[in-house]
């Protein structure tokens, strides 16, 4: 098969397609012919040498993909040949052919095509797992999404309104915000020109964000913790403003707050398929409604991938950036 390689670590340059092994599923694994993949933060780190692999995990970049059922391993159960999904992957999903865990294997939502249900699966775990599964958010209550358009940014705007909360959202333009506020977000912040903590205290009258989602990192850390409402929770999955700050410990106890720090790509199989199962069971019947979808900024042919990482390292993108197969 072909795959996107990393023969050394650098820009976008990098990324090469080439002829690779073809993988064989093993026990409790599925094959999957891949249609299509999309573009991860991660990718880009692993890209610049940064990121390695897990341990087992394919050596080739790609964190999600969506394509039909080559063939199934030894014990697993509820799939079969043919079948349309998309998938959670620890990487590999930059190729013609991946083989993954079955469960962190999903159906394609019904009626969506390839391209657009491969820019699901990492979103929409890493979403549905931070702001629901630890962070607890309710009806009522505020969230603050930082990089609103992105990827993760617009799944957790959708996802947050389904579920009755209030969002407040930060982004670098003035077109991004409109966007955002096209899937529902009520609270607008442009954080070139405005002070979030300022924003978010006046929208919730003095109150503060109930529940943060973050992937600046350090940079944001000691701002995060004031905007945080009392019983607030600050969840932190990317490091792109640092990976080294101070925090108020006396801010943390006086508003009875909790800090969590979590990855996805790393976690155990089985923690991970329990994520899947919850995205599959809260997430697809709201895919089904109308009530969210997966916003897909622009599509690229795979071998193509070094342009989709120059559009994503430059923020130029809305939502994801999907890489399809040539042929598939």
């Amino acid at each position: 098969m072909r795959a996107i390689t990393i023969p050394e670590p650098g820009g976008p340059e990098a990324l090469v397609w080439a002829e690779v092994p073809d993988p064989e599923p093993a026990e409790g694994e599925v094959l999957i012919d891949v249609a299509a993949s999309a573009v991860n933060r991660a990718d880009l780190l692993q890209r610049q040498g940064f990121y390695d692999p897990p341990a087992g995990a394919p050596p080739y970049p790609g964190l999600e993909c969506a394509g039909r059922i080559a063939a199934v391993g030894p014990g697993v159960t509820g799939w079969a040949v043919g079948d349309e999904v998309c998938a959670l992957l620890a990487g590999g999903g930059y190729a013609e052919r991946v083989v993954v865990p079955a469960g962190q294997v999903m159906p394609v939502p019904e009626g969506m095509d390839p391209a657009t249900a491969a820019a699901l699966p990492e979103v929409a775990c890493t979403v549905w797992s931070n702001v629901f599964m630890v962070a607890h958010l309710r009806p009522g209550e505020t969230l603050l999404v930082h990089g609103g358009a992105s990827g993760i940014g617009t799944m957790a705007v959708q996802l947050a309104k389904a579920a009755g909360a209030r969002v407040a959202v930060t982004a670098g333009s003035a077109e991004k915000l409109d966007r955002c506020a096209e899937l529902g977000a009520d609270v607008l912040i442009n954080y070139r020109e405005q002070d979030f903590v300022t924003e978010v205290r006046e929208a919730t009258e003095g109150r503060g964000a109930d529940v943060i989602l973050d992937i600046i990192g350090a940079k944001y850390l000691e701002p995060n913790v004031r905007a945080l409402a009392v019983n607030g929770r600050l969840a932190i999955i990317g490091l792109q403003g640092g990976a080294k700050g101070e925090v108020n410990l006396g801010a943390l106890l006086s508003k009875r707050a909790a800090l969590t720090a979590t990855s996805l790509r790393g976690r155990p199989l089985a923690e991970k398929s329990a994520i899947v199962a919850a995205v599959h069971e809260h997430v697809w019947p709201l895919l089904a409604n109308g009530q969210v979808r997966p916003i897909v900024d622009r599509t690229l042919p795979m071998p193509e991938a070094a342009e989709a990482h120059r559009v994503v390292d430059a923020g130029e993108h809305v939502g994801k950036v999907v890489l399809t197969v040539p042929g598939a």
